[in-house]
């Protein structure tokens, strides 16, 4: 399993023009293929009148689902280097859509190319990307009266505290890298005079 991955940071836009031709590249984190679908639909819709509309995503912080469409321009020419961009800059759970708005000066196989796969390459500097760091999630088990100070302490302490939940005890949802888990568990000792209760669940991804 993948120890991180990048991602885009936020849905942006950016331009770029490549003889008179407009290229609108859409960038968008998507968790997965459905949401990458849903997003190139949104943009299709958005840009009816534009002369294509070219996608690619990558799903899976091993980029197990790769997809790519060339929306009529020649084959190879605008939706693989589109992935082969995002697959090189190393972009996981994303998805770039490039709008061409059609400039009257045919730009031939490798202008397409190098003007697809630019276009999101660019996209990426400008909208930024984020790594997202693989966490083993742990529920910590405090009573009401320390679980005000141990979410202080853990917040200080840099932790990464994903949810709170209160009952008849307090359950504080938290990330671990797997190589904290053993300090973690003496320092949470420490913290609480030994009356929390550590419990170790499955893994994500988050903030790094």
């Amino acid at each position: 399993m993948q120890e991180q991955y990048l991602t885009v940071a936020r849905e942006g836009v950016h331009e770029t023009e490549v003889n008179r031709s407009r290229f609108l590249c859409a960038l968008a984190p998507a968790a997965t293929e459905r949401e990458a679908q849903d997003f190139v639909a949104r943009v299709r819709r958005e840009h009816p009148t534009a002369t294509h509309n070219c996608f690619a995503y990558v799903i899976g912080a091993d980029a197990a689902v790769q997809r790519a469409g060339d929306d009529g321009e020649p084959g190879g020419t605008a939706g693989v280097p589109m992935l082969q961009m995002l697959l090189r800059r190393e972009v996981r759970y994303a998805v770039a859509v490039v709008t061409r708005y059609y400039g009257g000066v045919k730009l031939g196989a490798g202008g397409l190319i190098r003007a697809y796969g630019g276009a999101v390459g660019e996209a990426l500097d400008a909208v930024g990307t984020v790594t997202r760091r693989r966490f083993r999630l742990a529920t910590v088990t405090v009573d009401h009266q320390r679980a005000g100070r141990l979410q202080n302490d853990l917040r200080a302490a840099g932790r990464s505290v994903r949810d709170v939940r209160y009952a008849d005890a307090v359950r504080i949802e938290v990330g671990l890298p797997d190589a904290d888990v053993d300090a973690f568990r003496g320092w949470l000792a420490d913290a609480t005079a030994g009356t929390a209760a550590l419990e170790l669940g499955g893994e994500a991804y988050g903030d790094g």
